[in-house]
């Protein structure tokens, strides 16, 4: 039955897919009258995230981002389902890397590479980066598992289409180290501004006027792996075209303060958002763990983090409040 409905599902994607994409985005129109001005889809977490982000910008403005948020996120849903049968060509208009001789460089002498992106523009049209390699090099992408089987299946199959290998996150480390053993050099894309659980927590910095609690796994990944940093800097030209910039974090991360390279990196991205922040991902309940409660969970003694889902039991247990 998993069967019949995969092929269903990849039948009925596949042919949407087809149609053209002026076609596309009058869908996407149709959809942002249903997505915001009907279904007002997480509209309160996206106006709370844009306030407490823009604390210098009036309602006007504010509503102006929000709404152009909206027509971008249909347009992004519209284009990963294009993302089945695009061809080659086409993605190659409407996805333009500058700065890859930088990344083939780093091949070249050896070095493999790590490159930081967020959840800005169209992420999923990254995964075109091999057709962009001069040198060969293992390229993929990490990726959480989506709990719906079916549709992770569909997502891998399109993301994958132009070389770009999907590696679970639970399997980064060990991905790595199978490239290093097989003498593979490897240009892997990491989408680091998700927020990190409660005991993944080591670091916090200021982002986009927030106390920010951010992933360090890729920091110590690459200090560890000894490659490459790079920071993929996306900017929206017009509507369905994207120019992708790869700009050096650094080529030498053991060299670098701890935590330094995640600093640089949150920097970056708060720079592409603040220079058009329609395009950043908004739906996100990105600042949902606060620091005040993070206080109330660690444990200094153990340095362990209390996942009990009772705060007010563990605020009795601290003699807090």
């Amino acid at each position: 039955m998993q069967k019949i409905t995969y092929y269903l599902l990849y039948s009925v994607w596949y042919l949407l897919s087809l149609l053209p994409l002026w076609v596309h985005y009058r869908i996407s129109d149709l959809l942002y009258l249903i997505v915001y001005r009907l279904l007002h889809y997480r509209i309160k977490i996206v106006r709370k995230n844009l306030v407490n982000s823009f604390p210098e910008k009036g309602e006007a403005e504010l509503r102006r981002i929000e709404r152009g948020f909206y027509h971008w996120l249909c347009d992004y849903f519209v284009e990963t389902v294009k993302s089945m049968t695009i061809s080659e060509k086409q993605i190659r208009k409407r996805m333009v890397f500058h700065g890859t001789e930088l990344v083939d460089q780093c091949v070249r002498e050896g070095q493999s590479c790590a490159l930081y992106l967020g959840h800005y523009c169209n992420w999923e049209w990254i995964t075109s980066i091999p057709i962009w390699m001069t040198e060969r090099a293992a390229c993929g992408q990490i990726y959480h598992p989506l709990e719906n089987p079916l549709f992770d299946r569909l997502l891998l199959r399109q993301r994958q289409r132009f070389g770009s290998q999907s590696i679970p996150m639970a399997e980064t480390l060990r991905r790595m180290m199978k490239y290093r053993s097989e003498n593979r050099l490897s240009v892997i894309g990491f989408i680091s501004d998700q927020t990190p659980f409660w005991n993944n927590i080591h670091h916090w910095l200021t982002f986009l006027h927030q106390d920010t609690p951010v992933l360090t796994g890729t920091e110590r990944l690459v200090t560890k792996m000894d490659q490459a940093a790079f920071y993929i800097d996306v900017r929206r030209v017009r509507r369905g075209y994207y120019v992708a910039e790869y700009k050096l974090i650094t080529r030498e991360p053991k060299k670098m303060k701890e935590f330094e390279i995640t600093d640089i990196y949150f920097r970056m991205l708060e720079e592409s958002i603040n220079r058009a922040p329609e395009y950043w991902l908004w739906t996100h309940n990105r600042w949902k763990r606060s620091h005040e409660e993070f206080n109330i969970r660690f444990d200094p003694a153990t340095g362990r983090v209390n996942l009990d889902p009772d705060l007010e039991k563990l605020k009795r247990e601290r003699g807090i409040g």
